[in-house]
């Protein structure tokens, strides 16, 4: 029988080149991780988005 791990969200979020795609790993607050595999243009319009985001919120966004 396997060693039963617990599904933590703790951990940085972690962004790889595996391949062909790029998989960035979210650490989420009830455990586990959002795993998203993207191609080099999504993740070039992810980036754009999050700062544009980022940009016009202001003092709103709190780090995770």
């Amino acid at each position: 029988m396997a060693a039963m791990k617990p599904r933590t969200g703790d951990g940085p979020m972690e962004v790889a080149k595996e391949g062909r795609v790029i998989v960035m790993r979210v650490p989420l607050e009830g455990g586990g991780r959002l795993v998203v595999a993207l191609n080099s243009e999504e993740a070039a319009d992810l980036g754009a988005q999050l700062a544009h985001v980022a940009a016009t919120a202001g003092p709103t966004l709190r780090p995770i």
